[in-house]
């Protein structure tokens, strides 16, 4: 017999707080300066456009990584965190890329790409306590939150003067150039610059971004997140090589990325590109980016419920054309996707890099426990595990708890 599905609420964020600074009392023997958190994000629509200078509309969620932290009079960086025994120490003065290994890499890698904002000469050293509580692998962007927390938590202990926007750039720079995994700057970007009760349109051209309203509590409206536990890495090589075909795409088609395609007479215009798999890429990419600007003017028009049945459309296109065309989903995600649809969905698909992680539904308040249901019912037949469920609120994004 089925179990029954669990819609999981996320954790309370002022018990974490404290919960938070008393494992720093409790690692370091004194207490810390302060506690940051920063959300994960769920992406509305606008999947693998971003490193493209692509249009997405990312929400934060309720889940947040927190970093309790202290400044002390030494060079030396101490990361401790909740769900690891593992211990760094090292000399700030000697972060390098390369020369951090594992999780540490995207704490330490944020205060590496922060050194131009600190003073010549000026001692770096911090201790840090992270409870993630944004589930791993999920493609819910743990690691954006790790960074973007860590990123709050410097700026205030180093006296740093740095804006919102260059804070997401360290935690780009965090992630690209000190762990090497080939991300774009979406997840960053959401964990930093997301409101409550908002959406937000970010132009990865420039990062410029527009708050658009999404409220679908008020409507009897929800967004169902699935986390398949099918576990993802960006830094497999298959991220890498997606981000390559769409490079290889737009040096085929002369232009700089390809935001500068237009979608008329797409067909005519991707004819050029000999390769069959690399015009496949270069189709999502185009195709996506006008169902963001397809969404967000819906948004701007009217409210979700007047448009729901066409929102939903378009989310379902978006998980048909990152299976088919972007090649990202695994049957996991395929099976959560098609059981939320056939039980009543608006619509749904698979967010963030794809390769395992979680989907999303537009579902009617009162029918969330039914698509659940459906979708962990689907996943046994399958043998495909045991998902886990929540509801997506738009958050806040990243600042200091206390």
């Amino acid at each position: 017999m089925p179990s029954d599905a669990v819609i999981l609420e996320a954790p309370d964020r002022r018990d974490t707080v404290e919960s938070t600074a008393r494992a720093f009392i409790e690692a370091y023997g004194y207490q810390p300066d302060g506690v940051w958190s920063a959300p994960g994000r769920v992406n509305i629509i606008g999947e693998h456009v971003d490193y493209q200078d692509g249009l997405c509309l990312p929400m934060a969620i309720s889940h947040r990584c927190f970093v309790a932290a202290a400044r002390t009079p030494t060079d030396l960086v101490r990361v401790r965190s909740a769900q690891s025994e593992i211990v760094f120490e090292g000399d700030a003065s000697q972060l390098e890329p390369g020369n951090v290994e594992g999780w540490h890499a995207y704490v330490t890698g944020v205060l590496w790409a922060l050194r131009p904002f600190i003073s010549g000469g000026e001692q770096q050293g911090v201790d840090l306590y992270i409870d993630g509580r944004v589930p791993l692998g999920s493609g819910l962007s743990s690691s954006a939150s790790l960074e973007c927390a860590t990123a709050e938590a410097l700026e205030s202990l180093l006296s740093l003067d740095t804006t919102p926007l260059e804070r997401v750039r360290a935690a780009i720079a965090a992630e690209n150039d000190f762990v090497g995994a080939s991300t774009g700057g979406l997840d960053q970007a959401a964990s930093v610059l997301c409101s409550a009760g908002q959406a937000l349109l970010l132009d990865c051209r420039d990062f410029s971004t527009t708050p658009v309203p999404w409220d679908l509590a008020g409507q009897g409206l929800a967004l169902l997140i699935t986390d398949t536990r099918a576990e993802h890495s960006h830094a497999d090589g298959q991220y890498s090589a997606r981000r390559r075909d769409s490079e290889r795409a737009a040096r085929t088609l002369g232009v700089k990325t390809l935001r500068d395609v237009e979608p008329s007479g797409l067909e005519d215009t991707l004819a050029q590109i000999d390769d069959e798999v690399v015009r496949r890429r270069a189709r999502h990419i185009v195709t996506e980016i006008q169902r963001v600007r397809e969404t967000y003017e819906l948004l701007g028009a009217g409210s979700v419920r007047e448009n729901v049945q066409r929102l939903g459309e378009l989310l379902n296109a978006s998980h048909d054309s990152l299976r088919e065309d972007y090649e990202v989903t695994v049957p996991a995600l395929d099976v959560a996707v098609e059981a939320a649809r056939t039980a009543g969905a608006h619509g749904s698909r698979m967010v963030g890099g794809g390769f395992g992680g979680s989907t999303i539904a537009l579902v009617e308040a009162d029918e969330a426990q039914t698509v659940a249901q459906a979708i962990a019912d689907a996943f046994e037949r399958d043998g495909l595990g045991s998902p886990e469920f929540f509801l997506a609120l738009p958050e806040d994004g990243a600042g200091q708890d206390l």
